[in-house]
C-alpha cells in the first residue's frame, strides 16, 4: 500500500510498521478490543468517539487496566515501572492535547542528555564517535547489509558492547537476538519508503506538533508518571455510554470471542500477546533506589547508564529525577530507576552492592523492588514474518509490531481513522 504525504507528515517512519486490519473491521457495529494497555485503552477511545453509534467492549483478563504502564508511588517518591516517558512524535502530542492533559505534559529536563555505557569496569560517555570505534567502514558495511532484510542489530551494528547495552536497555535481550527491521525500520529500510525526501517529511511533521514543539533529541513526560494517561483514559471510556470494559475477563482465541459476542471475527481487535510461550520472553526486576542530594553529588547529572556486562547483575540505570522535569522525589533527593536482568539470578543484596561499586558508594534512603517485566522476544525475521500475516482479525500493540507508547497511539490513531 502507497501511503499519501499527508500520511507521512502524520505518522513518519511508523508507516513502515506492518498494520494487520481485517477486511470488513470499520463496517462493524460492534467492536471488541482483547487488552486493555495502552494501546488497547487509546483504540477504544478512538474508536468510540468518533463513532458513538458503534459499541466497544474491552476484555482485559487482569484486574487492572494498563498492561505494562504502572507508576510505583511511596511517600514523594514516584517511579515507572516500564515506560517513563515518550519519544518525539506528533501522534503522542495530539492525544495528550485532546484528552486535556497538556498542563500536566513537559519535556525533558535539557541538563540531562548525557548518557554512558558501562564496560570492563569503566563508565564511559555515549557520544557519535563511539560508534566509529566499530569502524566506519564495518558501519557502513552493516547498515548497507541490513537493507536486505531478516538481520539482527549485532550484523548492523557490529560493536557488541553498544548494541548490546542498546537492546537490553529497550528489549531486554542481547543484540544477536533482536530484528533489525522490528528496532530500526528506519536504518534497513524496512517496508514502504516515503514520495519525498524524508528530511522534508521531518521538517513539515515538525510544524504539526500541539502543546509544544520539542527540541531534537528530547522525550517528555507526564506529572506524576505514566500512570496518568492511563487514568485519564480510564476516566474518559467510563464517561462513554457505547464502551464497557470488562477486568478479569479470560480470552482464549479470537474465535472464542467471536462466538461468546456473537460477532464475525473481522471485528476484533487483539492487543495482548498471542501464540506466545514462556521461553518466547524475557524478565527484568526493577528497583527504585534514592540518595539524599548532599549523598549524590559525585553522580553526574544525566539520563542513564547502558551495562552490557552479563557479569554484573544490572544492565541499566535511568536517572529519574533527573530526567524528568516535575517531581519524582522529595525536596533535596534523587531517584534512579535500576534494571536487573531475571536471568542474572542476582539477589536483591548483590543487586545493591553492585550499585555502590558503579552508581554511588553511599548508602541510599531508599531502596524498593517495585516489580518486574515480561518482555517478548523479536528474533531476526520477526518483522518480515509480520508483514505476510493474515488472520483474519485485527492486532496492534507492543506485542506486535513495536515496543513505544508511540507506536501504540500511532497505530490506535491510523485504526481508528478507517471508521
Amino acid at each position: 500500500m502507497d501511503h499519501s504525504v499527508q500520511d507521512w507528515i502524520a505518522y513518519g517512519d511508523e508507516i513502515r510498521r506492518p498494520l494487520q486490519i481485517a477486511k470488513g473491521l470499520e463496517n462493524s457495529t460492534k467492536v471488541v478490543i482483547v487488552g486493555a494497555g495502552l494501546s488497547g485503552l487509546t483504540l477504544a477511545y478512538k474508536i468510540a468517539t468518533k463513532r458513538p453509534d458503534i459499541s466497544v467492549e474491552l476484555i482485559e483478563k487482569s484486574s487492572r487496566l494498563g498492561g505494562v504502564i504502572e507508576t510505583w508511588k511511596q511517600g514523594g517518591w514516584i517511579c515507572d515501572i516500564a515506560v517513563n516517558a515518550s519519544r518525539a512524535h506528533p501522534a503522542f502530542w495530539r492525544l495528550i492535547d485532546e484528552l486535556g492533559l497538556s498542563e500536566q505534559y513537559s519535556e525533558s529536563n535539557s541538563h540531562a542528555k548525557a548518557r554512558w555505557i558501562y564496560t570492563d569496569g569503566k563508565r564511559r560517555k555515549l557520544s557519535p564517535l563511539t560508534m566509529l570505534k566499530a569502524g566506519p567502514l564495518k558501519i557502513y558495511r552493516g547498515v548497507k547489509r541490513s537493507r536486505t532484510g531478516k538481520k539482527s542489530i549485532l550484523e548492523v551494528i557490529p560493536y557488541q558492547n553498544l548494541s548490546d547495552a542498546m537492546t537490553l536497555g529497550i528489549v531486554n535481550d542481547i543484540s544477536s537476538n533482536v530484528d533489525a527491521d522490528f528496532l530500526m525500520p528506519s536504518m534497513t529500510k524496512f517496508g514502504e519508503n516515503p514520495p519525498m525526501k524524508w528530511k522534508k517529511v521531518k521538517q513539515e511533521m515538525m510544524k504539526t506538533y500541539p502543546i509544544f514543539t520539542p527540541r531534537k533529541g528530547a522525550v517528555a513526560s507526564l506529572e506524576g508518571g505514566m500512570q496518568t494517561l492511563i487514568e485519564c483514559l480510564e476516566n474518559r471510556l467510563n464517561q462513554l455510554e457505547n464502551v464497557r470494559i470488562h477486568l478479569g475477563s479470560e480470552a482464549s482465541s479470537p474465535e472464542s470471542i467471536s462466538e461468546e459476542y456473537n460477532i464475525p471475527l473481522n471485528s476484533i481487535i487483539w492487543t495482548g500477546p498471542k501464540n506466545r510461550k514462556m521461553e518466547d520472553y524475557t524478565s527484568l526486576d526493577i528497583y527504585a533506589v534514592g540518595y539524599e542530594m548532599s549523598s549524590s553529588t559525585d553522580i553526574q547529572i544525566g539520563y542513564g547508564t547502558l551495562i552490557p556486562d552479563h557479569n554484573l547483575p544490572i544492565s541499566g540505570i535511568l536517572h529519574e529525577s533527573d530526567v524528568h522535569s516535575t517531581s519524582r522525589a522529595p525536596n533535596g533527593h534523587r531517584i534512579f530507576r535500576v534494571m536487573s536482568p531475571v536471568s542474572r539470578n542476582a539477589s536483591k543484596e548483590e543487586v545493591k552492592l553492585c550499585l555502590k561499586r558503579i552508581l554511588s558508594p553511599n548508602e541510599p534512603v531508599l531502596f524498593e523492588h517495585i516489580g518486574s517485566r515480561k518482555i517478548p522476544k523479536y528474533p531476526p525475521g520477526y518483522m518480515h514474518n509480520l508483514a505476510h500475516a493474515n488472520d483474519g482479525f485485527s492486532r496492534a500493540g507492543w506485542f506486535f509490531s513495536g515496543v513505544s507508547v508511540t507506536h501504540v497511539v500511532t497505530e490506535a490513531e491510523r485504526i481508528s481513522n478507517l471508521f
